[in-house]
This record gives C-alpha cells, sequence and structure tokens, in this order.
C-alpha cells in the first residue's frame, strides 16, 4: 500500500458524500496503490449507512472504524495505527481535495525524504463572504496559503500546519508521538471552549526530533466552512480554547530547566498583548468580534499555565 488516507468524522452524513466523491476523481498517473480510512467518532446519525453505500461500488477500499474514546486526537491515534501504508494523509470531512492531492501528497514524500509531515495549501470555501473584519482571524480556521514554493517550518516561530490536509509518516508518528497526549487527556469544561490543539501538540513531538515539518502548496484543499463557524457563538470559545492550549506547545520544544524562564518571559509578554489590545480595542470588544476573538486568545495564553496546573499538569512534567 503507497497511501493511506485517513477521515476523522463525527456525524457526517451530510458532508461524507462529497469528499469521497472528490476522492474518486483522483488523479493516479503512478497507479498507486492507495486506500481509504473513515474513523467514526461515535457519531449518531446515519454515517455508518452513508459510508457502506460507498463501500460497495468505489474504485479503491474504503475501510469503516471507530474510535472508542471521544475526540479528534484519539480518532487519529485510530487511523495511524490502522493504516497499512508508510504515508498516511488527513482530510477532515469537510475538506475537498483538489485532484491532484493525492499524486502530489506521495510525489513530495519522494523528493524531501526528511519531511516527517507537510500540510496543505488550503482556502475556505464559506457558506457566506466573511465581513471584511474577520480577515485577520480567518487562518485560525485551519485556512493556511503560505505562497507557491514549498516551505519548511521552522521552529523558533512556533507556527505550524493544521491536521486538515496534513500527510504524516507513519514511522515518525509512532516514534515521537505519545498515544495519549496532554492535551488529549485534558478535559476541557464547556465554559473553557472547544478542544483545540492536539494536532499541534503531535506535530510539536515530531518536529523536535530530526524530522522536519513542510509546507506543500501543491496540495490544494478546500475547506467548506458554514457561516456558523463565523458567529460569536463559535469563534469565542474557539479562540479561547486556542490560548488554554498554548502552553503545552509553547513548552514541549523547550528544554526542562529552561521552562521556568520561559515561562515568565511569556507571561510578561502575554500580559504586555492584553494590555495593550484592551487599551486598543475597549471601546470595540462588544462589537469588533476579531478583536474579541483576539482578546479571548490572549487571556487565555495568559492564563494557560495556571489552567494547567489546576488540572495536575506540572511545568517539568511534560
Amino acid at each position: 500500500m503507497d497511501f493511506t488516507i485517513a477521515i476523522p468524522t463525527y456525524n457526517g452524513e451530510h458532508r461524507l458524500p462529497e469528499v469521497l466523491e472528490q476522492l474518486r476523481s483522483q488523479v493516479n498517473p503512478a497507479e498507486l496503490q492507495w486506500e481509504i480510512l473513515i474513523v467514526d467518532n461515535n457519531s449518531s446519525d446515519r454515517t455508518p449507512e452513508v459510508i457502506q453505500a460507498f463501500q460497495s461500488h468505489f474504485p479503491v477500499s474504503i475501510r469503516y472504524l471507530k474510535a472508542s474514546r471521544q475526540g479528534a486526537g484519539y480518532a487519529r491515534q485510530v487511523a495511524i495505527q490502522a493504516a497499512q501504508s508508510s504515508l498516511i494523509g488527513f482530510l477532515d470531512d469537510d475538506n475537498l481535495p483538489d485532484e491532484n492531492w493525492l499524486n502530489q501528497a506521495y510525489e513530495f514524500a519522494q523528493t524531501y525524504p526528511k519531511a516527517g509531515a507537510y500540510g496543505s495549501h488550503i482556502r475556505g470555501e464559506f457558506e457566506i463572504n466573511p465581513p471584511q473584519n474577520l480577515q485577520r482571524i480567518l487562518p485560525f480556521l485551519a485556512i493556511t496559503e503560505r505562497g507557491e514554493k514549498p516551505s519548511r517550518y521552522a521552529s523558533i516561530k512556533g507556527v505550524l500546519p493544521p491536521a486538515a490536509g496534513l500527510v504524516v509518516r507513519k514511522q515518525a508518528w509512532l516514534d515521537h508521538v505519545p498515544e495519549e497526549g496532554i492535551l488529549m487527556k485534558l478535559k476541557f469544561q464547556r465554559s473553557d471552549g472547544n478542544h483545540c490543539g492536539e494536532d499541534l501538540e503531535a506535530l510539536s513531538y515530531i518536529q523536535r526530533s530530526s524530522w522536519e515539518i513542510w509546507h506543500n502548496p501543491s496540495m490544494k484543499v478546500a475547506h467548506k466552512i458554514p457561516s456558523w463557524r463565523l458567529e460569536s457563538s463559535y469563534l469565542l470559545p474557539l479562540f479561547k480554547s486556542i490560548g488554554l492550549s498554548r502552553h503545552v506547545t509553547r513548552m514541549l520544544g523547550v528544554k526542562s530547566w529552561q521552562r521556568p524562564l520561559f515561562l515568565i518571559a511569556y507571561l510578561g509578554n502575554d500580559l504586555r498583548k492584553s494590555f495593550l489590545h484592551y487599551l486598543k480595542y475597549r471601546s470595540k470588544l462588544q462589537t469588533d468580534l476579531a478583536a474579541a476573538c483576539e482578546m479571548q486568545l490572549f487571556l487565555g495564553s495568559l492564563i494557560s499555565p495556571f489552567y494547567l496546573w489546576q488540572k495536575g499538569f506540572l511545568l517539568n512534567k511534560f
């Protein structure tokens, strides 16, 4: 098997058909042997029946698996363990890959043998046009446009690709990513927002090894974004959750003895950002959604180490 495409899904009966039809039309000049794994994250709709209907007449094998525990991180671990190939490409159930996505994903691995993981060029396909003032926060919705040339993610910048459209080498993941990361163990309360950062934590483990993380602009994906994902009820908890996860993703690349120093530096910087942002937007935080989201991000980042300490994760335990 040359390539595995893994699709975690939750109640995806209406989204999965379009993704699978896109995969049916993949261009495959090298006649790669590939498979599809769909990992059901405990759906309560007709997702299993939809998958079964495709299995009977699809040109490649579609395997259906269930993740016994809720969460995208657990679904990805199930896919990693079950994949029959050394290359695994992750697509969300709202990701529509270009017809050359599979071919470009495979070729990149051959050209860049040190790449342990690499992300796609992801554009947003919005149900409604996002307001102009939200443009600066759209990258947080797994939209990744980093130019037309391959580029390496530098560890010093702390930026990594999202799991949507991500390709990983199975061995790099198995050798360096724990089966249950800190953010998978961490149980966010409903008031804490969405559970975020698991994909960045996994990639941080790979990046601090001898493997490299890259962006491949030839792998093009459209990310379908419904209108409700541009509303405050979704965005504000999302940004708060991203902030709360940041202490983990920041410290994974830092040596244990350096962490107290980095903690002080990050606290000072987060406090400065929060204060300056409040001064700049204090009269607009109720009406400017982008500014309100950024405020949630800065405040979540500021309290992130204390939040983890409250949950039982000490500074030197990861």
